[in-house]
């Protein structure tokens, strides 16, 4: 593509809406085309830049005689760690933003098995743009620039990997921070990346033995200790627990082969307290549920007050158990061949106990309405609230849960390097990756015999908080409180077993050449991969023994005394008034007490599924390197050709009834160019362009074929007596996400590891996804299992994920990091790391879903992300104290049964404490010690739920309030 095209291309693809962008792209290449003559007149006498790709300074490991470059290791050699402790981890992520060639942010371990954050999401949300959602109260998925997880590209060494979640965002916890030594963020893609996301690609990295210079052996340990309480005796749960990690690092043979081997383990125990208001109304007066719906009367309840209709206390404790294992072969016999073999293992042992109490105090409850009396109310708008008083008539509901995960990753790769002599450099990459989950969940209810009821006091906040309440009845009491379906649910527990594989197999070939002009080298290359995500559901209900189990046999009020074998001490609710409550061995009841059917549902049938992606990509680069006069130009320009045949395997249901199965898919093409240029315009000073069209494939759920289809009989209208098919379900046939982006920053670096940088973006989303009614959808390929009803036509409404015309999402990121000793001798040691991303982001209306609480923007939205740290480190000591910050943002949450469902996530801050010493001398060189304290405030995680009231007024309020405590670890690090 020559200049002209390629300005041309450019103004066409972004359009008149970023005159600034284009000047600066144009302004830049052209320059840069104009003097070639004079740039290869220039480059005889004056420096020429390293054409690398996020390098921070390294110590050569290899002679001379032997050293490959390796153009396809990016930010690799951010694993060469030859600064340590705070500062040096500083400097090599500064030293990896300054050199690379993209626009990237970057992390560096402080040292061999020590990254600056006890998980690898903690520390990635640290960085300008990227913001972390907590799940069980750790940081474990990460956004990039306003866009939700699955939006996001995560490759380990360079390859896709599999995933243990339901989609494509990978949850990190599942990778030890002590395995890997940094990580790169690329927010403007090249197109020799392979895996990008639309938002972001993050490129985690492990240690690569020959970049050291001798043999390296490090152990650590830690103890745990969380805050929260031991909350559930007979869980095998309490408050302590440990990290324990190996690393092993050698070289042989004159230094031409490495070898790398790591060992990390983690036990962890979470104990977290949860609090969820289930709904709110008005029950009583004008625009009420009995006003505008002919509800139930509440008695008791004022008229046009908001109560609260159900509530939940929860008490849980969790235990993570993971054994990691990384081992990396490293081989550079010669000048001509470089190979690394590196692979990853590691297990995930996952083990909750849940057990809570409920109710619902609504007027549609089984029970009837609420009786209440003793009403207080807080004036509040657009209506006041009811936060104390006295309710009878209430049923609580207790429901003890047992939930065990057992998750398997495993990941190879074997990356060869060649040198063929005039200029010809090749590499061929062979990769695997497998992720399989396993899920076991059952829980049972037990209550007042006889469906009882009790009276309940309450004072509620009028926000957030832990609520007080008090029953009238001891729900700890074996003979008070009993196996039985206390509401009318409609059976008495319920287990599930779930199982997942996801695959990715990869290879990938690439040659390079020097080339003249303005380029240094041009990368040539294919990818080929092969995604199948396969997963099943299994669920079954339980019903007590001597009760049946149809309609007709059914007795809600059947009860039966919890086995006193079974029982443990009792679970305590204090910190919402309530106080113990019945604790058990669920598993040993269940499987004593009850009996078992299958129960599978709609929605569990389509939990059965299959999806595969099969994607050759080719693509080409060209790496730009050269003068505009006396000023450094680097980059790349290319473009990546992308196609993709997806399909599925799932089934059909007419509501919970299974009919059949189902096939389908869809092939499509993506062209998807870009263009990086990093000038130097003065020392140390660096303004980057960025242009590029990315593509995030949607949801893989999302993908599959499962539908509910039926056919009904018109009753009334001018269609009365036709036949007509209808139904929901997933897309096979759905076509990806497509933005083009354009980003420029301007960056200073100044002392070791000092700089600061403003970078502003656009993305143009071409492509949105979104649920849609489609009026004329074809049910040819679908079986109608009702004989009685012939179809008047195979044409009928279907809703489904469809693409759109996509939206907007806008931004500026301020970034810096400061050493004290830049501004005052005395603050010699000092130093302070700041950063703060606004984003803005619009979607078309029909990209927004009419169920209450959807996204009015894109998901995972954060408007504000802000991150401060402020360290000392000198003489052995270090300190740092951090805190991170997000704006509300609508999050991906499990709603009961695994359906996904949306929720507000209010504001998150989050405060952590590091304090360490270092020996650097005597007997006692290479130990260190090291105190970290996480979510030093206990902070709470917060949520609200929006709805609209009979009347259609929408209100905001609280749902969820869940807290987890404070996180210490203390313990030692030994290096040899």
């Amino acid at each position: 593509m020559n200049c002209r095209n390629l300005q041309v291309f450019a103004a066409r693809s972004t359009g008149a809406k970023r005159p600034l962008a284009i000047a600066c792209a144009a302004a830049l290449f052209t320059l840069a085309t104009a003097q070639p003559a004079f740039a290869q007149q220039t480059q005889d006498a004056t420096p020429t830049p390293q054409n690398t790709q996020a390098t921070p300074a390294q110590t050569p490991a290899k002679s001379d005689k032997n050293a490959l470059p390796k153009s396809e290791d990016r930010a690799s050699t951010l694993d060469a760690v030859t600064v340590t402790g705070i500062a040096g981890s500083i400097e090599n992520s500064i030293k990896a933003k300054m050199n690379s060639d993209n626009i990237i942010e970057a992390i560096s371990a402080e040292d061999i098995g020590k990254l600056p954050d006890a998980s690898i999401a903690e520390s990635l949300a640290r960085l300008p743009g990227l913001a972390t959602q907590r799940v069980d109260g750790r940081a474990n998925q990460i956004s990039i620039r306003g866009l939700a997880p699955d939006f996001a590209g995560t490759t380990l060494n360079g390859r896709e990997q599999a995933t243990i979640g339901e989609n494509r965002g990978v949850e990190y916890d599942q990778y030890p921070a002590e395995l890997i030594s940094g990580a790169a963020v690329y927010k403007t893609p090249d197109a020799s990346l392979i895996g990008q996301g639309l938002s972001g690609t993050v490129d985690l990295h492990t240690l690569k033995p020959l970049d050291l210079s001798t043999r390296t052996i490090v152990a650590n340990l830690r103890g745990e200790y969380t805050t929260n309480g031991k909350n559930n005796p007979g869980s095998g749960v309490g408050d302590l627990g440990h990290r324990a990690s190996f690393s092993y690092v050698d070289q042989f043979l004159d230094h031409t082969l490495g070898l790398a081997v790591g060992f990390a383990q983690l036990d962890s125990p979470i104990q977290e307290k949860q609090y969820q208001a289930w709904w709110w109304s008005l029950n009583n007066g004008p625009g009420s549920i009995e006003g505008a719906w002919g509800g139930p009367h509440s008695p008791g309840l004022p008229d046009g007050v908001l109560s609260q209709e159900g509530m939940q206390l929860r008490a849980q404790s969790e235990n993570q158990l993971r054994n990691g294992l990384m081992a990396v072969l490293e081989w550079a016999p010669n000048d001509w061949y470089h190979g690394t073999l590196d692979t990853y293992y590691s297990t995930f042992n996952e083990k909750k106990i849940t057990n809570g109490v409920q109710w619902a105090s609504g007027p549609y409850d089984d029970a009837g309405p609420a009786v209440y009396s003793n009403v207080g109310i807080v004036p509040s708008q657009p209506y006041p609230v009811v936060t104390t008083g006295n309710m009878d008539g209430i049923r609580p509901i207790l429901q003890n849960e047992y939930t065990k995960e057992h998750d398997k990753l495993f990941s190879v790769g074997w990356n060869n390097q060649f040198e063929f002599g005039g200029g010809w450099q090749g590499v061929a990459d062979l990769s695997y990756s497998s992720a399989k989950k396993d899920l076991h969940d059952a829980y049972l209810f037990s209550g007042i015999p006889d469906q009882g009821t009790t009276n309940v006091q309450f004072a509620t906040p009028l926000n957030y908080g832990f609520p007080n309440f008090s029953t009238g009845v001891n729900l700890a009491d074996p003979s008070a409180i009993q196996f039985t379906d206390p509401d009318g649910y409609g059976y008495d527990g319920r287990q599930e077993f779930d199982h997942q594989d996801d695959t990715i197999k990869a290879i990938r070939l690439q040659v390079s050449h020097p080339v003249g002009w303005i380029f240094s080298t041009v990368d040539v290359g294919v990818n080929y991969s092969d995604r199948k995500k396969t997963k099943s559901a299994d669920v079954e209900f339980a019903w007590l023994n001597g009760n049946g189990s149809t309609g007709s046999d059914y007795v809600k009020g059947y009860s039966t005394p919890v086995n006193p074998a079974f029982l443990y001490g009792p679970t305590s609710i204090n910190y919402g008034g309530i106080g113990p409550i019945l604790n058990y061995n669920v598993l040993a009841a269940l499987n004593s007490q009850f009996y078992l059917t299958s129960g599978n549902g709609q929605g569990d049938w389509a939990r059965n599924y299959s999806v595969e992606e099969k994607v050759p990509v080719a693509y080409v680069k060209f790496n730009i390197d050269t003068m505009l006069g006396s000023v450094p130009l680097r980059g790349n320009m290319g473009v990546q050709f992308v196609h993709t045949d997806q399909s599925s395997d799932a089934l059909q249901t007419n509501g919970n009834t299974l009919v059949g199965t189902l096939t389908g898919g869809t092939t499509y093409n993506n062209v998807l160019p870009s263009l990086n240029l990093a000038a130097e315009i003065a020392e140390q000073q660096y303004l980057r362009f960025g242009f590029a069209k990315t593509m995030t494939r949607g949801r893989i759920d999302d993908e599959k074929v499962a539908s509910s289809s039926f056919v009904y009989q018109v009753t009334t209208g001018p269609a009365a007596g036709q036949v007509l098919w209808s139904g929901s379900g997933g897309n096979p046939a759905l076509k990806p996400y497509v933005a083009v982006g354009t980003d420029l920053s301007w960056e200073k670096y100044f002392g070791k590891s000092s700089y600061v940088a403003v970078a502003v973006f656009n993305k143009n989303l071409l492509n949105y996804i979104y649920n849609k009614t489609v009026l004329d959808y074809d049910f040819s390929k679908y079986t109608n299992n009702d004989p009685t009803l012939v179809p008047t036509s195979n044409i009928g409404a279907y809703t489904t994920p469809e693409n759109g015309t996509g939206g907007k999402m806008q931004g500026i990121e301020l970034s810096g990091a400061l050493e004290g000793a830049l501004i005052a001798r005395p603050l010699d040691g000092f130093g302070v790391q700041a950063n703060f991303s606004l984003t803005n982001s619009t979607v078309p209306v029909s990209s927004v879903s009419s169920i209450p609480g959807a996204p009015a923007t894109l998901p995972g939205l954060s408007r504000k992300v802000a991150n401060l740290a402020l360290y000392y480190e000198k003489y052995g000591w270090s300190v740092r104290i951090s805190e991170r910050y997000r704006s509300s943002f609508t999050g991906e949450a499990i709603a009961l049964f695994d359906q996904l469902g949306y929720q507000q996530v209010l504001a998150d801050k989050q405060t952590d404490f590091q304090a360490g010493y270092n020996f650097t001398e005597g007997s006692w060189n290479g130990l260190s010690v090291l105190l970290q304290v996480y979510n030093l405030t206990n902070s709470a995680y917060k949520t609200a739920q929006i709805s609209a009231l009979p009347n259609g007024v929408s209100i905001g309020r609280p749902l969820d309030y869940n807290t987890w405590g404070r996180t210490v670890m203390f313990g030692i690090n030994y290096k040899l």
